[in-house]
């Protein structure tokens, strides 16, 4: 039977996506078969959770489980998840038990939901809960009740559910022998999610916890919640006409718990680091695969940081990376080969799931042969070819500031130059917009949009290099470090890496009235490639825990790390910087005044004429970490 898994597993990789799955769902259901059960913890509470089962009994089968507040529906013995149309396919082809859970409060298991529970590092009596010890009493009754199993156990999940494998990673189970927490939640208040270095990520987090996911549920239940019903589909528009932060808290309500946490927690605080996933990452006993897209626009922080946590708080644990340039979810979806405008030339979502995913927990969980794989598996965009390094970043990484210029020019020499700068007015009313489009929901393809519609506009500064006599590549994180004044108390600082194509592109010569050929490309020539953007609010400069004001018109310097880059400047391309103040409503408006941004009002809101040094004495640059 298990020569017939591998076999079919084969098959399926060679013809790859794109086909008809009925075949697929039909064996699905003829060979498996699924068990509802309510499985009880340490403190009494049950858990609901879905079990497919092979029906093979000629040999014991490995347990994969995910954990989940999003539902493990559809619910009912007689009712299978569509697995066929995923990639998860070849798990069940290859005998695998799979297990999907509500987590503690959510849809059909019991108890009360604490948005990234704090983990307990020292656990005293049965009431000392979290997600590490739900996962532990999960795992054990597995192994001990499911029919058929291997006792050996892994763990997957993307986003929330990538912070529940990471809780679990911490159980400590002697069963649990692999995990993969993708795209993680790991710091809410640093870089995923709802906040980057301090910043309110507004739109997703409104989305979120007005959608589904935030009301108060009474009791265990299948039934979703309503959602809120915006009034226009224009999501510049709803935000900017909301308002101060104090005015959504009129929107939600008081019924949604982590709204009014955020709201009650603006600084980096005890209650934040609390809820770090990476404090639970020391002596890490399972096989870990860190998984996530450096595109991603929710939670590229989490899957780099918590990678190297791991590395550095649990060295003789064996951990591997795979960063791929993907937006949420893409390198488990059917197709990875582009996101938005930029292609990849080839199926990078297939190539990590057939020789990175899949074997790693093929070698542990089923005992095939060592997949040998690198501790570091990156996909660069630009040069669209993996790299395998024995270390992130790469060891023979080499940091190297280029600096901004006079004219809007980039170079690796310091100015020169006495008072030198470059200035923009940053107005709340008119805030930069992340994309050029209207949307309703949150683009996932922004951070690789085109930044032109932003290179336009007066309140954006942009430098650039010459163009580029030879291929420049970058592995790491990107370094801000600008010197800057502004006239009010506060202030946004965004710094975007873009890649500037040449305008002359084979691919660009495109005649838009060619009836043969109808449909109108985007044109690439020219084309400003986002790379990297992050944000820093400016109060938090010097303290994420205790901020500080600026100091009108003097001189200072906001100096933050970007999450890592793997990316390569082609040679006949150029490198641009561009900085502003909004990012909107992708991120909240900074008032530009020293107040609590979560209470303040609407008068507090003002113009700020802000500053970018670039002289001698006063030389702002960025630090960009380089390899051959």
């Amino acid at each position: 039977m298990r020569l017939f898994f591998l076999i079919v597993l084969c098959f399926f990789s060679i013809v790859g996506f794109g086909q008809d799955y009925s075949q697929d769902s039909a064996w699905f259901v003829n060979n498996y078969y699924k068990m509802e059960r309510r499985i009880t913890m340490r403190d009494g509470i049950k858990l609901f959770t879905s079990i497919y089962v092979p029906k093979d009994s000629n040999e014991k089968h490995p347990i994969l489980m995910k954990r989940t507040p999003y539902n493990c529906e559809p619910y009912g013995e007689d009712k299978f998840k569509d697995f066929w149309n995923k990639y998860q396919r070849y798990y069940f082809r290859a005998g695998y038990i799979l297990v999907i859970q509500d987590v503690r409060g959510r849809w059909m298991s019991e108890g009360q939901f604490v948005d990234v529970r704090p983990f307990i590092k020292e656990k005293k009596s049965n009431k000392d809960i979290d997600e590490s010890t739900d996962a532990f009493d999960t795992i054990d009754w597995l192994v001990k009740n499911v029919p058929g199993n291997n006792g050996r156990v892994g763990v997957y999940g993307i986003s929330y559910p990538g912070f529940f494998s990471t809780m679990a990673a911490a159980s400590a189970h002697p069963a649990l022998k692999a995990v993969s927490p993708q795209a993680p939640v790991t710091d809410w208040f640093r870089g995923d999610d709802f906040h980057h270095n301090g910043a309110f990520f507004v739109m997703d987090a409104f989305d979120f916890y007005l959608g589904e996911f935030g009301k108060p549920r009474p009791a265990p239940t299948m039934t979703r919640p309503p959602a809120f019903d915006y009034y226009t589909k224009d999501n510049y528009k709803f935000f900017l006409e909301a308002g101060a932060l104090k005015n959504m808290m009129k929107l939600t309500g008081d019924s949604i718990a982590f709204w009014k946490d955020i709201f009650a927690h603006p600084n980096d605080d005890e209650w934040w680091r609390a809820r770090n996933a990476r404090v639970a990452m020391y002596d890490v006993k399972p096989a870990m695969l860190v998984t996530g897209g450096y595109f991603d626009a929710e939670d590229c922080f989490g899957a780099w940081n918590l990678y190297k946590a791991i590395v550095k708080q649990s060295p003789q644990t064996k951990s591997y990376l795979a960063m791929g340039p993907w937006y949420h979810e893409e390198w488990a979806n059917n197709d990875g080969t582009h996101l938005g405008n930029v292609e990849y030339g080839t199926n990078t979502s297939h190539q990590y799931q057939d020789q990175i995913e899949i074997p790693f927990f093929n070698h542990y969980l089923l005992g095939k042969s060592d997949p040998n794989l690198s501790a570091a598996n990156i996909f660069f965009s630009g040069e669209n070819n993996w790299r395998k390094f024995n270390q992130w970043p790469p060891a023979e990484k080499q940091d190297r500031t280029i600096y901004l210029q006079d004219d809007n020019q980039l170079s690796w020499d310091k100015p020169a130059g006495k008072n030198n700068f470059s200035e923009y007015l940053s107005d709340p009313a008119h805030p930069v917009p992340y994309t050029e489009d209207v949307h309703f929901n949150r683009s996932r393809t922004y951070m690789t949009d085109d930044q032109r519609f932003a290179w336009r506009r007066p309140d954006v500064v942009s430098f650039q290099t010459e163009v580029l006599k030879e291929d420049l590549t970058l592995a790491g994180p990107v370094i801000a470090d600008l010197k800057v004044s502004i006239n009010t108390t506060d202030a946004d600082f965004v710094v975007k890496v873009i890649d500037v194509f040449p305008d002359t592109l084979s691919f660009n010569k495109i005649d838009i009235y060619d009836e043969k050929d109808p449909v109108i490309k985007y044109p690439m020539g020219g084309y400003q490639m986002l790379v990297r953007a992050e944000i820093m609010r400016g109060k938090y400069r010097n303290s994420f825990e205790k901020p500080e004001p600026f100091k009108p018109n003097a001189i200072e310097t906001v100096h933050y790390t970007t999450p890592d880059v793997a990316h390569t400047f082609k040679k006949g391309h150029r490198l641009m910087i561009q900085i502003q103040s909004s990012w909107f409503p992708l991120v909240d408006r900074n008032p530009q005044k020293f107040v609590n941004i979560y209470t303040c009002d609407d008068s507090d809101f003002q113009k700020a004429n802000i500053r970018i040094y670039h002289d001698a004495e006063h030389a702002s640059g960025i630090t960009l970490p380089l390899i051959r």
